[in-house]
């Protein structure tokens, strides 16, 4: 409690380019190894790199969607490293000129709302993947991987908590995922987190020693290592120890933080302009041309959600965080005459739950959204109940069965024939003239009873607002 942690997130996200940043390669993900390159995305003497048009146009459209700045004139420039997984020996990226600057994200949580600064958006090659699981022990390498591009977001150290960068990264994903310049896939990596973090004492405006974690692949494992690496660096200064400036590697399935390398600072990258590129030159008319194309983004929907709809701000908060969800939650109120809020309730309660349950994205939905709206109107007019509905809704969710169709098969409409019922009610009144005696002589429980016999003689297919109607009247 006497420390604060500090945390700055640089995330990657693969762009949702058709080829790669620098030749006419797929960059489709799947393909066998070493299947996807050609002499230019792997280094060959004597190839020279062309600048796929699409990634700066991406790269714009995400910095103009988290408030950036967007620079006239930028350029690329040669990392200098050696990586196995990079067959040039140097990645293109950008140094000093990036595309982006200046940018930032609200993000809302049990803190209250805070703003989250962003440093720059930078377009870069990624590399190739080396595959360590061989029978023999040996590394080989996948250069399928090598040159997707990529751009980096990288933010200002102002968040505070594993919370807070959770919020971020999400929200980050979320807008990269309505402007259609990534697919986020996280289970394929085209979105990666990298944490920097340092601790320092509560109240110091000096930072302490950062260490960075790398390729963190999911929301839990970003949580996890940063609650780790927090608490591996308070214990090191407390035992009197020294931080140490470092690269270090979380696993999350053995909850491990281990040492991977000493941290490199800029200088020792040996940055230089591509001398194979020339610079990127945009005019305010293709940077306006882009902004005229965004999306309605998710805070803007969101605020949309609760003004013409009266949705609570949580509903449309976890309801915008997913695009498709929140096309499908739309698509479900237009075709709806009821209370939103119905739909809202259905969509994060069963929806939810189920796709939970599947571990699947509102995208593997297997019916329309005019089912739900359909399945709503039938609970509406009395046709269903309730309890029915959700056994119909989960039928519905396996198989993309029309409702109507679904309460037949199953057998679940309710009785809703005034005269029917009357005639049942009548008979529960005779075969329990106790109950009868006892609500006339002031003992209310008795009609509850009554109803509970009802609908046992009808197997829970009675309409539970009719019956209570015409056991009143009838009483």
């Amino acid at each position: 409690m006497n420390y604060e942690t500090v945390i700055g997130l640089e995330i990657h996200a693969e762009l949702a380019t058709k080829t790669k940043i620098f030749c006419g390669c797929t960059t489709s993900f799947g393909g066998g190894e070493n299947t996807q390159c050609c002499p230019v995305c792997l280094g060959h003497p004597g190839t020279l790199p062309v600048l796929n048009k699409k990634v700066v146009e991406y790269a714009v459209k995400a910095g103009l969607a988290t408030n950036c700045s967007i620079n006239g004139f930028s350029k690329l420039d040669r990392k200098n490293y050696f990586y196995p997984d990079l067959p040039k020996a140097y990645q293109i990226s950008q140094f000093d000129r990036p595309v982006c600057e200046e940018g930032y994200l609200e993000i809302k949580g049990g803190f209250g709302s805070k703003r989250i600064g962003i440093t720059r958006i930078h377009i870069e090659e990624d590399a190739g993947k080396l595959l360590h699981e061989t029978e023999d022990g040996s590394t080989l390498v996948d250069y399928n991987r090598g040159g997707v591009p990529l751009i980096e977001i990288v933010s200002e150290p102002d968040m505070r908590s594993a919370e807070e960068a959770r919020l971020y990264a999400e929200k980050i994903k979320t807008i990269l995922e309505y402007t259609g310049v990534s697919d986020c896939r996280m289970q394929e990596g085209s979105l990666r987190f990298d944490v920097n973090l340092s601790v320092r004492p509560k109240g110091s405006e000096k930072l302490g020693t950062r260490t960075e974690i790398k390729n963190l692949n999911s929301f839990r494992a970003l949580v996890n290592a940063i609650e780790n690496e927090s608490e591996r660096q308070i214990k090191v200064l407390e035992s009197g120890g020294e931080v140490v400036q470092e690269t270090r590697k979380w696993d999350d399935i053995t909850s491990k933080n281990t040492s991977l390398r000493s941290k490199e600072e800029a200088h020792d990258y040996r940055y230089f302009p591509e001398p194979d590129l020339v610079p990127v030159v945009l005019d305010k008319e293709y940077i306006e041309r882009i902004r005229k194309d965004l999306p309605e983004l998710p805070d803007i929907r969101s605020k949309r959600y609760v003004e013409k709809w009266g949705l609570p701000e949580y509903d449309a908060g976890v309801i915008t965080a997913s695009q498709s969800m929140a096309v499908f939650f739309e698509d479900c109120v237009n075709a709806y005459d009821g209370d939103p809020k119905t739909v809202s309730n259905w969509v994060m309660g069963e929806l939810m739950r189920l796709l939970n349950e599947k571990g699947a994205g509102a995208e593997h939905i297997s019916f329309p959204a005019v089912y739900l709206a359909d399945l709503l109107k039938l609970v509406d007019d009395g046709t269903v109940s309730g309890s029915a509905a959700k056994k119909v809704f989960a039928e519905m969710f396996e198989t993309g069965e029309q409702p109507k169709i679904l309460v037949e098969r199953l057998g679940l409409s309710q009785i809703s024939d005034e005269e029917a019922l009357t005639r049942i009610i009548s008979q529960v009144m005779e075969k329990n003239p106790q109950s009868v005696e006892d609500y006339r002589r002031g003992i209310k429980k008795a009609m509850g009873f009554l109803v509970g016999q009802t609908m046992k003689e009808t197997k829970g297919k009675a309409n539970p607002a009719l019956v209570n109607k015409i056991l009143k009247k009838l009483l």
